[in-house]
């Protein structure tokens, strides 16, 4: 088994040990701070915007594959142990299993606390406005997001780490970061962002599809209706305005019996959006529980088929 897939194992390992610890300066802040100080400079050139959106994207990416890459050949200037030592630190701030689980835990506990508490929390996880939202909508918006972040938030960066080692999984980070800072579709980032929405659209465009399969295996692991996971993935996967978003959150909600999706409002103007799976109950507390747990077993099925991957090739 080669360094990266060994790197990738370890960082897994202590992501889930782990987390992200609030006292270390995340790579992504990094990104983050590139990326405004890039569209500020954009704008201020004046010009063709959608011209810009490209050069936005490809430096954002490239510049970070660099710094990845650079770091990389530095700490083997050193010898083997050093560099492994890097790949799966980056490895490790790359991938957002625990991460994500208590952020939603965190929506949970809120909760207990009272509705307006459960708004506060949900947040800081959520692009929707939540000053209106009730506690089966928190409930829901929750398990959407654990859902959708199961996809590029682990199951993408452990697939581009596995085929390209921390470089290529820092390279999706950087299109991941972008697509949330400036990839939408209202009037503001519509020019600027939709290069940056495309890439994310392409590189997640597997990733998602894999991620459903898994969650719908996960659903079965962990106790939840693996057939019915199955049927609702058929059904709505294109339930969504992006072609990804919708497959792993149709297994969630397929998974659970439970409805996501629908209008909601963003930036203070409703924004319609299909639903996905069926009402057959409301959504509770305990599903997002439920939805932690197809996070976990799906991430864990994906790191395992990697390893058996790993070996036999």
């Amino acid at each position: 088994m080669s360094d990266a897939i060994l790197a990738l194992m370890a960082g897994f390992c202590l992501d889930l040990l782990l987390g992200d610890p609030e006292w270390l300066y995340h790579p992504v802040r990094l990104i983050g701070r590139w990326i405004s100080f890039a569209e500020k400079k954009l704008r201020a050139r004046g010009g063709n915007l959608r011209r810009s959106a490209v050069l936005l994207t490809l430096s954002t990416v490239l510049l970070t594959m660099a710094a990845a890459a650079a770091l990389l050949w530095l700490l083997g200037l050193f010898g083997r142990a050093p560099r492994f030592i890097g790949m799966t630190l980056l490895d490790w701030m790359g991938i957002a299993v625990t991460s994500m689980a208590k952020e939603a835990r965190g929506v949970e506990k809120a909760l207990g606390q009272g509705v307006e508490a459960g708004r506060k929390q949900v947040a800081r996880i959520v692009g929707r406005d939540t000053q209106s939202l009730n506690e089966e909508e928190i409930v829901k918006a929750t398990v959407e997001t654990v859902a959708e972040n199961t996809t590029d938030g682990v199951i993408s960066p452990l697939i581009y780490a596995a085929l390209g080692g921390p470089v290529l999984l820092w390279g999706f980070k950087a299109a991941s970061t972008l697509d949330s800072m400036v990839g939408y579709m209202d009037e503001k980032y519509r020019d600027i962002g939709w290069f940056s929405a495309r890439l994310d659209d392409v590189l997640n465009f597997v990733p998602a599809r894999l991620t459903a399969l898994l969650m719908c295996a996960a659903a079965f692991l962990t106790g939840q209706d693996m057939f019915n996971a199955w049927r609702i993935v058929k059904r709505d996967h294109a339930n969504h305005k992006s072609p990804n978003c919708a497959w792993s959150e149709a297994a969630a909600a397929g998974a659970l019996h439970i409805q996501l999706g629908g209008t909601h409002d963003y930036f203070g103007k409703p924004v319609y959006k299909p639903t996905i799976g069926d009402a057959e109950r409301p959504a509770r507390r305990s599903d997002i529980r439920a939805a932690n747990g197809l996070l976990y077993v799906t991430s864990l099925l994906a790191v395992l088929i990697i390893a058996l991957l790993a070996l036999i090739f």
